[in-house]
């Protein structure tokens, strides 16, 4: 028997803890993973992790880690999270355009201009709430 946490169990904190800790705020800095000392960084991060999760030599490539343990590329991950974000809040009115050329109010505009599908709105119901009773209750008293 081994020492340590069982690889599934590595896994599973990794993507629930890791994963959201670094992805905070994504939306925001998502223009930074463009660059290659981002790149570079997270991609140390994903290999610790890897090397962790496989119990792998030092040596083993990090691309093949990520796929055996079935791991995206990071900045990757954060892009599309960015992607589908932007995308939802646009469609649902939640987004505004300060500077739509610059910072991260271009993904949008990149997104609109690479992909028609994202010049469509999403299908939205706001909720109506109905908070009046639909009973009545009524006590009785037994007297004696």
């Amino acid at each position: 028997m081994g020492w340590g946490l069982r690889p599934k169990v590595a896994q599973w904190l990794y993507v629930t803890i890791v994963w959201p800790t670094i992805s905070f705020a994504f939306l925001v800095w998502w223009p930074g993973c463009q660059t290659a000392s981002t790149k570079s960084k997270l991609s140390k991060v994903q290999r610790l992790a890897c090397l962790g999760i496989t119990g792998a030599f030092q040596t083993t490539p990090t691309s093949a880690m990520e796929v055996l343990v079935c791991l995206p590329p990071l900045d990757l991950v954060i892009q599309g999270e960015a992607r589908s974000t932007a995308h939802r809040l646009w469609g649902l009115g939640c987004w505004s355009y300060l500077h739509p050329q610059q910072g991260h109010s271009r993904i949008l505009t990149r997104l609109q201009g690479s992909d028609p599908i994202f010049n469509t709105r999403v299908d939205f119901m706001r909720p109506v709430y109905n908070l009046e009773p639909k009973y009545r209750v009524t006590m009785l008293t037994r007297e004696e």
